[in-house]
């Protein structure tokens, strides 16, 4: 009987010492953005754990004041580890479904320019943005054009409304009611090009099948950033813009 007992605490004792042995070679080879507990670093490939990553720093509707400003200096300190100029905005509340919590604005660095520019969303979302700008949009841009980007034409981040603008208050609001989704509607290439959704996606533009083929590739990657990402094949309302947002539910269409 003791020496069963013996052997079994053998037996965890060598089972503890093969996981710890796990853990550390993990730790130390695993590349950082697959692993959880290691900090964001917006310089680094998207992962297997970015998404929880970034999730971190979203805030629930009823998070304290406190929280909030806690949660959203650790998030800017992210962007501004990396280079990107951020500001705290105006938080707003419209009443009903309408209220941002954790409100930034990029005002530059090392980051593709917004425009128009001044944009107010909430800080995850920047997070996401800058991601997409570095992981996916510039080197798609140099793969396709074999140029870089000046500047994001966007229809906006802000909107106090539901879905597709409906007024049924049986549709849901629209992440644009949290200033959690932005809507791109082409790119500004360094060479002077404009690539845009509702001129390029299907490959009439002046860009020709070469724009098509970037759009869908930023769309692409997009759907590894961003939680939801809407384009023309979804719907009509989106025949001249893609949608990205970081809402909790996914959609890659």
């Amino acid at each position: 009987m003791d020496r069963d007992f013996a052997d079994f605490w053998n037996l965890m004792w060598e089972l503890a010492l093969g996981l710890c042995a796990g853990f550390a070679l993990l730790n130390a080879f695993a590349p950082p953005q697959d692993l959880p507990w290691k900090p964001l670093d917006l310089n680094r490939p998207i992962g297997a754990a970015t998404d929880a990553k970034v999730a971190d720093f979203e805030l629930a509707r009823t998070a304290a004041p406190e929280e909030v400003f806690a949660v959203t200096e650790a998030c800017m300190q992210v962007l501004r580890e990396a280079g990107v100029e951020v500001e705290r905005a105006s938080d707003r509340d419209e009443g009903g479904f309408c209220v941002v919590r954790g409100a930034v604005r990029i005002t530059g660095g090392a980051v593709t320019p917004l425009a128009p520019g001044g944009l107010v969303m909430q800080c995850p979302l920047a997070v996401r943005y800058v991601i997409w700008d570095r992981q996916v949009l510039r080197p798609a841009a140099e793969a396709t054009f074999g140029t870089g980007v000046s500047r994001v034409e966007t229809y906006g981040s802000y909107a106090c409304r539901r879905i597709y603008n409906s007024d049924d208050p049986g549709q849901r609001p629209s992440e644009h009611a949290r200033a959690n989704a932005l809507d791109v509607a082409a790119v500004r290439l360094d060479d002077g090009r404009t690539v845009s959704v509702a001129g390029d996606w299907e490959g009439a533009g002046r860009s020709g099948a070469e724009g098509a083929a970037f759009l869908r590739r930023v769309r692409d990657g997009a759907c590894r950033v961003f939680a939801t990402v809407l384009t023309p094949d979804y719907n009509e309302a989106h025949r001249d813009h893609l949608h990205l947002d970081g809402a909790p539910r996914g959609l890659c269409a």
